[in-house]
C-alpha cells in the first residue's frame, strides 16, 4: 500500500464515521508529517516505539502545545487502529505535553460594544451574533438561511462540535439586519441559479432523497462567500461561506483602533457571552445549553472568572 493508497483509505474511513472536512484535514497532515518524520516508512513497519519517537518530539523539540500533540497522537491511533486494523498503541513511556490550566480572556459588556462600533457591514452582524448569541465563528459561518428562526427568536446551531445540534438565542436587534441579509443572499441565489450553479451541499444522503432540496434558498449559506468554489468530497461547484479569516482579521483592527490591550478573538465573544449571563444571574444549566458544553465542568471556567474580579475579593489596600 503506497502513501497516496494509505491517505486515500484514511480520507475513506474519516468520511464513512461522518468527521469533519476539519478532521479529515487535521489527521492526514498529521500522518504525513509522521511519515516523513521516519523518512518516508510507511507506518506499517512502524511501531509503538517510533510513534513514542514522533510525539515526544513534538513535545520536546518542537515545544508544541498540549492540545496540538493530543490532535497528533489521535490521528495516529485512529491511523493504526481504524486503518490498518492494529490494536490501540501502547503509548505508557509517551512524555505528554502538560495542559496549562488558563482562563479564558473576557471582555466587559463596555468594551464588548465600543470594539462593535468600530465594525459595519456583515462582520459587524457576525461578531454581534457572536456575541449576542455565545455560537463559535464555525457555526455562525455554517448558519444557513433556514436556521435562522425569526418567529421564535432562535438560531438553529446544526452539527456543531461534536456534531450536536442546538438551539440558541437570536438577538432582536440583529433581525433587522439579518432579513436584509436574507434577501442579499436570495438575489445571489437567483443569480446562480441563472448560471446554472445555486446548488447547495446537504448532510449526508439528503440530495439523492431530496434532490431538489439543493435549489432551494433555504439550504444557502447565511454568510456566503463572493465565488464559486469547488467541494473537495463531493466535487460540486457551490457557493460555499465566506472564511473566518476575514472576520478575524477586520475584528483585529477594530480592536486596535479601541487601545484595549487584551487579545481579542472571534471566541473572546463567546467567553463574553458566557460570562455576562452568568452575571446577570441566568441559571448555569442555562448557559451550559446555550453553549453547547457537553460537560459543566467546561462551562464552570466561567464560574472562576467572575469570582476572580475585583468585586469579589476587597483588596487591604481598600480597606478604610
Amino acid at each position: 500500500m503506497g502513501r497516496s493508497k494509505l491517505l486515500e483509505e484514511v480520507r475513506q474511513e474519516i468520511r464513512r464515521r461522518n468527521y469533519s472536512y476539519r478532521t479529515e484535514q487535521a489527521y492526514t497532515n498529521w500522518i504525513i508529517r509522521y511519515i516523513r518524520f521516519h523518512g518516508t516508512v510507511h507506518p506499517k513497519n512502524l511501531g509503538d516505539a517510533e510513534v513514542e519517537q514522533y510525539l515526544n518530539h513534538l513535545a520536546n523539540d518542537r515545544n508544541v502545545a498540549a492540545s496540538t500533540q493530543n490532535q497528533a497522537l489521535s490521528a495516529l491511533v485512529f491511523l493504526y487502529k481504524q486503518v490498518l486494523n492494529r490494536e490501540t498503541l501502547d503509548l505508557d513511556n509517551l512524555k505528554r505535553a502538560k495542559k496549562p490550566k488558563r482562563l479564558p480572556v473576557v471582555l466587559s459588556h463596555k468594551e464588548a460594544m465600543v470594539i462593535l462600533e468600530q465594525l459595519n457591514g456583515r462582520t459587524l452582524l457576525i461578531c454581534e451574533l457572536l456575541y449576542g448569541s455565545g455560537i463559535r465563528i464555525s457555526e455562525c459561518l455554517r448558519l444557513r438561511v433556514q436556521d435562522v428562526d425569526f418567529e421564535n427568536g432562535q438560531l438553529w446551531v446544526r452539527s456543531g462540535k461534536g456534531n450536536r445540534d442546538r438551539v440558541s438565542l437570536l438577538p432582536q436587534k440583529c433581525m433587522p439586519k439579518l432579513r436584509r441579509q436574507i434577501q442579499k443572499v436570495k438575489s445571489i441565489h437567483q443569480k446562480d441559479l441563472t448560471q446554472g450553479f445555486g446548488r447547495a451541499i446537504l448532510p449526508k444522503a439528503l440530495a439523492r432523497k431530496y434532490p431538489k432540496e439543493q435549489m432551494s434558498l433555504g439550504w444557502q449559506y447565511l454568510f456566503p462567500s463572493s465565488t464559486i468554489s469547488k467541494d473537495p468530497r463531493t466535487n460540486l461547484e457551490h457557493r460555499y461561506h465566506i472564511s473566518s479569516r476575514q472576520v478575524q482579521r477586520k475584528l483585529k483592527k477594530a480592536a486596535f483602533k479601541t487601545n484595549i490591550e487584551k487579545k481579542v478573538t472571534c471566541h473572546t465573544f463567546r467567553h463574553s457571552f458566557a460570562t455576562q449571563l452568568l452575571q446577570n444571574g441566568y441559571d448555569i444549566r442555562t448557559v451550559q445549553e446555550l453553549l453547547g458544553h457537553k460537560n459543566l465542568k467546561t462551562t464552570m471556567i466561567y464560574t472562576h472568572v467572575i469570582n476572580k474580579g475585583g468585586n469579589y475579593i476587597k483588596s487591604p489596600v481598600d480597606v478604610i
